[in-house]
Formats: structure tokens, C-alpha cells, sequence
């Protein structure tokens, strides 16, 4: 096997959320290792929070970091953008380009296959993060992006899922993959496993995530309104994330009447953010694998969260501590518990930190990707579909890290 560190690039449309948190993981994991890597993803962002990210990011980008106006949306700005990038990342000689999200995987696989039209010898990576699988199945927005994704797979070489339930929805809503696949779990850093003390002058609840109807936010303010009416004391609460409904949300507070009860403010350090609270509500509508989520049973925050997605795996054996979403009188039950027994609330938290350090951590995460990176390989057109499991005769990240480093020379890019 070859054992010469790899020439990686990621790409991702917006540079925020739980996806650029699991790319952010993997480039730091990739260049710790010897690895190089780059970054391709967005520039049309006034997010102040994710522009000090990729300004942390950039030591460990010896490839570069490409940004470009990169809508949400398809248009036809997509095709010059992608010309752009070929044209810079082909001397470049990258063995991994790795898409993450609709957006990023469609810009990966459509730049890898065209390199490859070249004669380059690039594998192309796709992870969804959910993505074009929130669609509903019989929407009309979902059959044209599941077509794009049938497509799309003919131009991959291996799909990595982030949760079970993702893979799942793959299979329900694009079909069964024809081309190696693998579930590989987010995982934490050590240091995020230390429990957060909440201060002095906590709130009672926290809310945090993106302003968005997706995350609901408006669920956790009707929570919290229905908890005042029901006992004459409404809870403060504080809710952190960027969003461009923000707006929307801080009237819905208004016309609740929690005004003074609750603040919003932008996005900061999640660990930061905990501090403020002595709870956590993420009431979730749809999840893949969420970060918050992993972040705050970490640090032993009484949480209180959707049966949605991924969350589930998140709690093995212990899912009846879930509520049900879009359920504003579940989550207001569940958020008057926490408050009328705080000790238990802590206790149960700890029970769930405990559950999640034993197969959540960062470093099977970059074992496993990596690992995957060097099995995958499409399968001729006769061949049955497969999934790869067994990946114990591949050498694992750290071992990669000590090989030579090859004679190719390293070239910035300023995009």
C-alpha cells in the first residue's frame, strides 16, 4: 500500500454549523498527520464568528484556502466558479477532494470528475450532512435534488455518512448506494468532556443553534411562554446563533410577552455559550448528527433535545429521554422538570456524558475517514453494491503521518 501522505482538499459551500465543524476537525486531524490539505468554500458570508474559524484555520491549510461567491441555491454562476477552481487545483495534483453538503459535494465530485477527464488520478468524496435528505421525499424540491444525487453518484467514490439514520434516508429517498459507503460517527476532542459550571447569574435556559425554522426556535419560545401561563413565572433563557430570521424571532418573543425574559446574541464558542444556562434546549424539527448536541452532553449540560435524525444514537439506551418535535407542550413538560429537580436534572446529564465519551471521540472519527479514503474504490458496473466494514489491513492515520513526504512541491492558493 501506498504509504505517502495525501493531498487533500475539502469543500463546503458555508463556512458555519455542524458541517464546517466536522471539516474544521477533519483538516486540523489531516495536517497533524502530515497530511496536506486545503479548503474550498464560500466567501459571500458576513459572519464574523466563521470568518475568526477560517482565520484560526488557515496554519493548517498548506494547500490554501480558495473562497468564492457560493449561493445556496443552483445557478448558472456555479459553472464559471467551477472552472475557476479546476483551473487553480490541478497543479495542485490532489489525491482526496472531499464535498460535504449539497453544494460542496456537487462542487467536489464535478472538479474531481473533470481532473479526471485530464488524466489525473483524484478520488471523490461526498459527505451529506443531511442536505438535500431534509427534503421531503414526494416535495417537488426533493425529487429534483434527489435526481441530481442519483446522478451525482455515478461521480463518487465514496459516500460517508455521519449518523445511521442519514445513511437510512440515503436509501429511502436517492436509492440503495452502488458505490462503498461507510457511517462514521463526529466525534469530540478530549478537552470538550470537561463538565461547564454554569455561573452566578445563569439563565434557566439556553437555546443554541441557527435562527431558523428547521431549529426550532420558535417551539422553544412558545415553551417558554406556555411555562409562564402554566405557573406565573416565566423562566429567562438566552438565544445564541446566527440566522437571518433572527429578526422574526425576537418579535414572536415580543408578542409572547417574554420580553425582558429572554436576549439573543450572535454566535460564540459553544462551551462559552453554556456557561450562561443552567439547561439546554435544542428542540430540533430534523438533524443528521448534530454537533451542539454531542457538545453539550460533553460537557455534562442537563439537555433536553428532539427524537430526530441522529440524535437517538447520540443516546444508545437511553432514548426515552428524548421529546417529540414540533411539540411545543412536550418540550414545555420536559422543560419545567428540569427546572423543578436540578439535581436530578445534573445527574442525568452525567449518565449521558458517560454514554458518549465511549464511542464519540475525534480520533476514530479521523482514523476512520482516512482509513476510508484509502479503501474505497468504485466498483466495476457488473458488481453488486457495497458497503466496507472491515478496515483493520489499513494503516491508520498516525502510522500515515510517518511516512516520507513524497517530492511534490506544496503551492498556496489565494482565492
Amino acid at each position: 500500500m501506498n504509504t505517502t501522505p495525501y493531498r487533500i482538499v475539502h469543500c463546503i459551500r458555508a463556512p458555519v454549523g455542524g458541517a464546517f465543524r466536522h471539516v474544521c476537525d477533519l483538516v486540523r486531524a489531516q495536517n497533524a498527520a502530515g497530511h496536506s490539505v486545503g479548503l474550498i468554500c464560500a466567501s459571500d458570508t458576513d459572519d464574523a464568528f466563521a470568518e475568526e474559524k477560517l482565520a484560526r484555520l488557515e496554519s493548517d491549510l498548506k494547500l490554501g484556502l480558495i473562497r468564492m461567491p457560493m449561493r445556496r441555491s443552483l445557478s448558472l454562476g456555479d459553472l464559471s466558479a467551477i472552472w475557476r477552481v479546476l483551473r487553480q487545483l490541478h497543479g495542485l495534483a490532489p489525491d482526496i477532494l472531499h464535498g460535504h453538503g449539497a453544494k460542496g459535494g456537487a462542487y467536489a465530485r464535478l472538479i474531481g470528475t473533470a481532473m479526471r477527464a485530464r488524466g489525473a488520478s483524484v478520488k471523490r468524496f461526498y459527505s451529506p450532512h443531511g442536505g438535500s435528505l431534509h427534503f421531503a421525499k414526494d416535495s417537488a424540491a426533493g425529487k429534483v435534488f434527489f435526481t441530481l444525487e442519483r446522478t451525482m453518484e455515478r461521480m463518487t467514490d465514496g459516500l460517508i455518512f455521519v449518523s445511521r439514520y442519514e445513511e437510512t434516508q440515503y436509501r429511502e429517498k436517492i436509492h440503495a448506494p452502488k458505490v462503498p459507503n461507510r457511517v462514521i460517527h463526529n466525534g469530540l476532542r478530549p478537552d470538550e468532556f470537561q463538565p461547564v459550571i454554569p455561573a452566578a447569574d445563569a439563565a434557566d435556559f439556553l437555546f443554541i443553534g441557527e435562527m431558523r425554522h428547521l431549529k426550532g426556535p420558535d417551539v422553544f419560545l412558545r415553551a417558554l411562554a406556555m411555562i409562564h401561563e402554566q405557573t406565573g413565572r416565566c423562566p429567562t433563557a438566552h438565544l445564541v446563533g446566527p440566522g437571518a430570521q433572527v429578526g422574526e424571532y425576537k418579535e414572536q418573543a415580543d408578542q409572547l410577552g417574554l420580553g425582558e425574559h429572554v436576549s439573543f446574541h450572535p454566535p460564540m464558542p459553544a462551551r462559552q455559550a453554556f456557561a450562561m444556562a443552567r439547561c439546554v434546549a435544542i428542540p430540533s424539527r430534523a438533524e443528521s448528527m448534530p454537533y451542539i448536541v454531542l457538545e453539550t452532553v460533553a460537557a455534562a449540560m442537563p439537555l433536553i433535545t428532539t427524537r430526530v435524525g441522529g440524535i437517538p444514537e447520540i443516546f444508545e439506551g437511553r432514548e426515552g429521554d428524548l421529546v417529540e418535535p414540533d411539540d411545543d407542550f412536550a418540550l414545555a413538560a420536559a422543560m419545567r422538570e428540569k427546572m423543578q429537580a436540578p439535581e436530578h436534572a445534573r445527574a442525568i446529564a452525567v449518565l449521558h456524558q458517560n454514554i458518549l465519551s465511549a464511542g464519540f471521540s475525534l480520533d476514530h472519527m479521523a482514523r476512520a475517514v482516512f482509513a476510508f479514503y484509502g479503501g474505497a474504490s468504485r466498483p466495476a458496473a457488473e458488481d453488486r453494491p457495497q458497503q466496507v466494514e472491515d478496515i483493520s489491513h489499513i494503516h491508520p492515520l498516525h502510522e500515515l503521518s510517518e511516512a516520507h513526504t513524497g517530492n511534490r512541491t506544496n503551492r498556496r492558493i489565494n482565492g
